[in-house]
């Protein structure tokens, strides 16, 4: 049984069905650029690649609602994009399409990465704290195992407040599907895009899927689909009552995948995804704040912190890191690599005091703490000091490697998508993986 908090409501039989949320961030990198810049509130909004000087070939990454409502989409080329919803530029940029009547333009901004990596940290920050198992998919979704935190009487109150916490402590909105399988959570949650919240009960699985056209099945793209009707199959209700030897002699055992997820029948469990990359925590003032002593206070709490962690986990740690976010939204990250790998409290409290120097007279809204390149063999545990040999010492700085306007934030780890073929994709924010 899980130490953390749980909703009231009955208590839960050993065989009860688990309780599986799908969180996905609605059109996240939009909302982010929102959150730094809240005048592009209500406007369509495009971020991509390859708009940039120099540029020549680029796509649209993500795409708020209401810039898809002129056709927009993910992946789409930046020309094709900009064609349907003429850019409106950044104002220190200039307006490239001279004047153009308001209700058919549209801002562009550029991916920037290390932003929504720090808005994502907060967005896992509040899952993991609402979760005991959560399975990061990708920087704005993941699937959560809720099942010793709440019941089903009142899963939907659960869900509503997970959704409340982050709109309320991050700033973006997300959309929660509920359900006891991983793959009818999926679905669920893209049922009532944007700001949605789903919640379909183990008696109602059948029922809430059958209607669904076949693209919406989870892993179901334009491809499969169109080749789903070609076999007469329209619903997931079709698929669901058809003979399975079919789809499997034409999809192998993806076909039978695909019969079993309409049916609902999904037995895989939410697990987080390996080992993590790194271990990092944040905090944030209730305003700007530019007087050193409360931010340098914050650095020490949150080394400790970061320290404990590693070292409840087993993890040696190569490189050290800080996070400072200055005003509006700027993200600025410091980061040392170490001669090896340490557990070291001292020195990570030591070497962020250090990094955070440079910020200690600006105003900060946010301050954070990172160790990286981790290692988990089963070994002795190590501090700087049993690193022999020239240049290991911490006092001259000159073994420490300062790697300066370097961002720092993790891989994304992206789900890969199913194993399909052409366009089969799903629609929606694309990973940066797309554009590589």
């Amino acid at each position: 049984m899980s130490d953390g908090p749980r909703l009231p409501g009955v208590e839960r039989e050993a065989d009860e069905d688990r309780i599986v949320c799908h969180v996905d961030a609605d059109c996240f990198y939009a909302s982010c650029e929102r959150l730094r810049e809240p005048e592009l509130r209500g406007e369509p909004v495009v971020v991509g690649m390859g708009y940039e000087p120099g540029e020549t070939v680029g796509a649209v990454a993500t795409a708020s609602y209401e810039a898809r409502e002129f056709g927009v989409e993910s992946a789409q080329a930046i020309s094709t994009a900009l064609e349907r919803l003429p850019r409106r530029a950044a104002s220190e940029a200039g307006d490239l399409d001279g004047e153009t009547d308001r209700a058919e333009t549209g801002y562009y901004r550029s991916v920037d990465m290390d932003y929504y990596e720090s808005v994502a940290a907060d967005v896992r920050e509040i899952l993991h704290d609402c979760a005991d198992v959560v399975r990061e998919v990708s920087i704005d979704e993941a699937y959560l195992d809720v099942t010793e935190r709440t019941a089903w009487e009142v899963a939907d109150g659960f869900a509503r407040h997970v959704k409340d916490r982050i709109r309320r402590e991050v700033g973006v909105a997300v959309s929660v599907g509920v359900a006891p399988t991983m793959s009818t959570a999926k679905i669920a949650s893209d049922f009532d895009k944007p700001d949605g919240l789903t919640v379909v009960r183990p008696d109602e699985i059948r029922e809430f899927l059958a209607p669904l056209a076949v693209d919406l099945l989870h892993g179901v793209g334009p491809v499969t689909a169109r080749e789903l009707r070609a076999m007469g199959l329209e619903t997931a209700g079709d698929v669901a009552a058809a003979d399975p030897e079919p789809l499997v002699e034409r999809f192998g055992e993806r076909g039978r995948e695909l019969y079993d997820r309409a049916r609902g029948d999904d037995d895989r469990r939410v697990e987080p995804k390996g080992d993590p990359k790194s271990f990092s925590r944040e905090s944030a003032f209730a305003e700007a704040v530019a007087e050193p002593e409360p931010k340098y206070d914050q650095i020490e709490t949150l080394a400790a912190a970061v320290a404990d962690r590693a070292r409840r986990e087993g993890a040696l740690y190569r490189t050290i890191g800080v996070k400072a976010v200055t005003p509006p939204y700027d993200v600025n990250t410091r980061e040392r690599s170490l001669p090896g790998p340490v557990d070291d409290p001292e020195l990570v409290d030591r070497v962020a005091r250090d990094l955070f120097t440079e910020f200690e007279a600006e105003p900060v809204r946010k301050v954070g703490v990172r160790v990286a390149n981790l290692e988990f063999a089963a070994a002795d545990q190590a501090s700087l000091e049993s690193w022999e040999g020239g240049g290991n010492s911490t006092d001259g700085g000159s073994s420490l490697e300062s790697t300066d306007d370097e961002s720092t934030a993790d891989a994304t780890d992206d789900e890969p998508y199913p194993a399909v073929s052409g366009d089969d994709r799903p629609s929606g924010q694309t990973s940066l993986a797309d554009f590589s």
